[in-house]
């Protein structure tokens, strides 16, 4: 996996790629290295971290036994995320959402029931299924 810190970050009072809050407040902290309070916040992290080409972040929050050896990013922008549902069981948890993108001229979405585990007291995405 390639590793290095992103330019694509926004200035910290800039609006969340994720759409919830500023991103200082809301994932800045999160790419940083700070635990996500709960899977959907990871997931949001996560879908932020693939928006601004994070790699660290992917790495240090996907679970060992799933995590690919590498991850390339293109050229896809990503302009939209709605969390559907966020279930959480103990140190289980399940986060359905919908990331739409683009890339060149065209457009289309991500539809994922994502699974998450808490290890260690942090929360990691193990994998998904398409929905």
């Amino acid at each position: 996996m390639s590793f290095g810190a992103s330019s694509l970050r926004p200035a910290g009072s800039a609006t969340c790629p994720c759409g919830r809050a500023a991103f200082r407040e809301c994932c800045g902290p999160l790419l940083d290295g700070a635990p996500a309070p709960s899977a959907e916040r990871l997931m949001r992290s996560r879908y932020t971290a693939f928006a601004v080409h994070d790699a660290d972040h992917l790495a240090r929050t996907w679970h060992p036994r799933t995590r690919p050896a590498e991850l390339e990013f293109d050229d896809t922008v990503w302009e939209g995320l709605v969390v559907e549902d966020a279930d959480e069981h103990g140190d289980a948890a399940t986060v359905s959402f919908r990331a739409t993108w683009r890339r060149g001229d065209e457009r289309g979405a991500v539809a994922e029931r994502s699974r998450f585990l808490r290890r260690a007291g942090r929360w990691v995405y193990v994998d998904g299924d398409s929905t």
